[in-house]
């Protein structure tokens, strides 16, 4: 864990959104995933706003990288915890990392999948999907929901996708724990909301990140992360319990709900099916796990 102190040279004013962002979800910020893809780009937004940033992801190196560059543009305090969300020790050190700091927003952008036939893919690769994309996800948001609760105000953030609200062939097990997202998010956006806590469930198409070369996946159609990054933000405080950013991931949830579930299940499979070959392996997505 390295730590870079809150500094004071001049800085553009913030927008007036901006300034709303840090007001109510601010002064601290956590955001899993933060070393690539979306994690990286919504910690970068965060920091334009003036919110202080708590970089986690497995690649200590990057992550410092990152924070001095965030440091230096934007007159944040940054926190670096490399830590490998795959173990119940690397959800504790995020949490005793951030022990005393003021966080008032919580992003879970950390996460992996894999494509292919299941039966081809390594069972240890499959659970530790699950490890990172539930289970951590349960237990960060646990950690957290109670001090947004204790001090009253505050957001989370969890990423699911397009793909978690039908099974999908070839992704079989990475759209299971999507679909678990979605609903986890949903049932505690009710459940928080009298304390003054957010809670916001985005649900991103493919986006332009390390996840298609590493998965050998085609998206010509792909989303930029800084775009799913920012539309996610917008949407914090708003009616909205899903937030769906990016052209083609609106586009597949508004025709897709047309369908009943078993024509989603075999439509989404044939489009994964154009999307990979027999050469997939395990990827990581939007943001290092």
């Amino acid at each position: 864990m390295t730590t870079a102190s809150p500094a004071s040279p001049a800085r553009p004013a913030p927008s007036r959104w901006q300034r709303e962002l840090r007001a109510h979800y601010g002064p601290w910020a956590v955001v899993t995933g933060a070393s690539d893809g979306i994690g990286r780009s919504t910690a970068t937004l965060l920091a334009e706003a003036g919110i202080h940033v708590v970089l986690v992801a497995r690649r200590g190196a990057v992550l410092d990288a990152l924070a001095d560059e965030l440091h230096v543009a934007h007159d944040v305090g940054t926190r670096v915890v490399a830590a490998d969300l795959t173990s119940p020790s690397g959800v504790d050190a995020v949490l005793d990392a951030t022990r005393g700091l003021d966080v008032g927003l919580f992003v879970a952008a950390a996460g992996f999948g894999s494509t292919g036939h299941f039966v081809d893919r390594d069972l240890a690769d499959e659970l530790a999907m699950i490890d990172v994309n539930c289970r951590a996800v349960v237990a960060l948001s646990h950690g957290f929901a109670r001090r947004l609760e204790a001090r009253g105000a505050g957001g989370i953030v969890l990423f699911g996708s397009v793909v978690g609200f039908q099974g999908v062939p070839r992704t079989a097990t990475y759209a299971a724990t999507k679909a678990f997202v979605q609903s986890f998010a949903e049932g505690l956006r009710l459940e928080l909301k009298p304390a003054g806590v957010q809670v916001l469930a985005t649900a991103p198409g493919p986006t332009r990140s390390g996840f298609a070369e590493q998965a050998s996946m085609t998206m010509s159609s792909a989303a930029d992360a800084q775009v799913v990054a920012r539309a996610t933000l917008r949407s914090l405080g708003g009616r909205r319990s899903t937030v769906r950013p990016g052209g083609l991931a609106k586009l597949l949830g508004f025709s897709l709900i047309l369908l009943p579930r078993w024509a989603r299940v075999r439509l989404m499979g044939t489009i994964m099916s154009g999307m990979t070959d027999e050469r997939s392996r395990p990827a990581t997505s939007g943001a290092d796990r």
